[in-house]
């Protein structure tokens, strides 16, 4: 088993600083944090964008249907 401490993993994070700098290490977070936002976003209007095709199917007109129920009788 792998036994890690807060030594281990503070050396490892400052090896990361070291090598990418910390604007690297801000602009990815940003960026990471700019993508799970579209995320979000995009998941929501898909959401509303299903409801609305669920209101459209629910409000069709009852024409067809009572020509079908009408010829099965």
């Amino acid at each position: 088993m792998i036994g890690l401490s807060i030594w281990h993993i503070l050396l490892f994070l400052l090896i990361v600083i070291l090598l990418f700098g910390t604007s690297k290490i801000k602009n990815l977070g940003r960026d990471i944090g700019s993508a799970i936002k579209d995320f979000k976003e995009s998941v929501k209007d898909n959401g509303k964008e299903c409801i609305e095709e669920d209101n459209k199917i629910i409000n069709l007109p009852l024409d067809n249907v009572q020509k079908i129920s009408a010829e099965k009788k």
